[in-house]
């Protein structure tokens, strides 16, 4: 869907959607001799201008049948900017229309927040219908276009140098989760990103399983062993900030499917394992966007991809291997294999780039849907600042976060009586445990945030931001987290 600015409403046919803040009906005054006919169908549908609502009406706009949208922005002015974007795309884009007009004019909205109006329009409107062949013409989109007229001056390139850099991310994420397992493993995601990144400036680097061989990589490794489809770690280099400065580094786990090895799942939905990469997804969206809208920082993007089957040489439980870092690691069950491979990836990261700060990203276990649902990530850190500053960035962006604890009574549950470590504590605190698992792998004066993202990578309802499907989860949050604390 393309986005453009207006000084004024186009001619011709499109749908028009105008913000109504609560009660307040003055910016209909456009609407002329309509507005009472207008009025009236939006009190037959309930409407009352709380934000997220809408309305729908038809007028006679000199000859012209013309769509008429009213959209509620409530009494929070700019906060309730991308569900302003977001609600008339919902409602417009399989409607018939190929153009739409939101007007903003009066409302006072700045250029940040038009900008945010474009975004949640676009990330709305993304649809993924490749492998859907017999749509009906009601279930295809046919919004193309999407003018916003009465903006903010500066509002356009605040879309084009900060926004859609963002948009860009998250529907490389948003693709990355949605394909299914035979067409995204480690290797074809690895392919994936290259593709999307060509001209970004972003440095790629891939070490095979030769290489993490070498490097004693046995935790991510035995995840892998199991499976025809080799292990990669891709390393994606963004050098924006001052020269030598130690980079922020984002790390994301990428099982592309998780069958739980010899472990095995239950066989109902586990289809839905295509997104056990959501980390990796993220951080990847989060790279580019980054690189695309040329942040004045230093970050580095880790994906630590594997797929996890049981066939005859796969990992059993009770086997030990010895990780990176030294650490060897009694394996009590294969389904928790993802903290395995971020163990390794944050020991290479820490030895070969040096980072202050680490932040992974993982849909690391069911515990944390059940503790939080699918509204909050869990944030687990050693650091109150760099957990407050991920928090206020998920605040900002609509990835929201709940800190949870970890401390040394749960990290006493992951002994193990023949090794370090056990890669599995008792049912209760699994998501705590597991974040305890992933702190042993931090080295000291590093500062470390895990986002347990397991509740919110996909989603079985839609939002003022997406369909139903892959969220987009953290591509926004690691953007303007890096933002606020790592740019100069």
């Amino acid at each position: 869907m393309q986005i453009r600015f207006a000084a004024s409403r186009p001619e011709g046919s499109h749908a028009l959607v105008l913000p109504v803040a609560g009660l307040d009906r003055s910016g209909l005054e456009s609407l002329g001799g309509s507005r009472a006919a207008v009025e009236a169908a939006a009190r037959l549908q309930r409407f009352d201008g709380e934000a997220g609502g809408a309305a729908e009406s038809f007028i006679d706009d000199n000859g012209t049948a013309r769509r008429v949208v009213l959209v509620g922005i409530g009494s929070k002015g700019e906060e309730s900017a991308e569900k302003l974007g977001g609600t008339a795309v919902a409602r417009l884009l399989t409607s018939g229309e190929t153009r739409a007009v939101i007007d903003l004019s009066g409302l006072g909205y700045s250029a940040d927040a038009a900008g945010k109006v474009a975004l949640a329009a676009s990330l709305r409107g993304w649809r993924y219908d490749k492998y859907r062949t017999k749509l009906k013409d009601k279930q295809k989109p046919t919004l193309t276009e999407l003018v916003i007229v009465g903006a903010a001056d500066g509002a356009e390139a605040r879309w084009t140098e900060r926004y859609e850099p963002v948009l860009k991310g998250s529907s490389l994420t948003r693709e990355l989760v949605t394909e299914p397992a035979n067409i995204i493993y480690p290797e074809s995601f690895v392919e994936r990103c290259r593709k999307a990144m060509e001209g970004t400036g972003l440095e790629i680097e891939v070490l095979d399983q030769a290489r993490m061989e070498e490097l004693g990589m046995g935790a991510l490794l035995g995840v892998s062993q199991g499976s025809v489809r080799k292990p990669q770690l891709l390393i994606m280099k963004w050098n924006g900030g001052a020269h030598g400065e130690a980079p922020v580094a984002l790390i994301g786990k990428g099982v592309t499917f998780d069958t739980g090895g010899i472990s095995i799942k239950p066989a109902a939905g586990m289809e839905s394992m295509k997104w056990d990469m959501g980390g990796a997804g993220a951080v990847a969206g989060a790279m580019l966007s980054i690189a695309a809208r040329k942040a004045k920082a230093n970050v580095v993007g880790l994906c630590g991809l594997v797929e996890n089957m049981p066939d005859g040489n796969a990992q059993r439980p009770g086997d030990v291997v010895t990780s990176m870092s030294g650490q060897t690691i009694e394996v009590i069950n294969t389904d928790a294999e993802g903290r395995l491979v971020l163990g390794d990836v944050m020991t290479y990261a820490q030895r070969t780039f040096g980072p202050k700060r680490i932040v992974d990203l993982a849909t690391l276990t069911g515990a944390m849907v059940i503790s939080l649902g699918h509204e909050y990530a869990g944030v687990f850190s050693n650091d109150d600042g760099l957990a407050n500053e991920l928090i206020a960035a998920g605040t900002a962006t609509g990835d929201k976060l709940w800190r949870m604890p970890i401390g040394e009574a749960y990290d006493q549950l992951i002994n193990s009586p023949i090794a370090d470590i056990k890669n599995v504590g008792p049912r209760e605190g699994g998501s705590i445990t597991a974040a305890q698992f992933l702190q042993r792998f931090v080295d000291d004066g590093v500062k470390w945030a895990h986002l347990d993202i397991a509740g919110v990578a996909w989603s079985e309802k839609a939002s003022s931001t997406y369909d139903k499907g892959a969220t987009g989860y953290g591509v926004r949050l690691l953007d303007a987290f890096v933002e606020a604390t790592a740019e100069k």
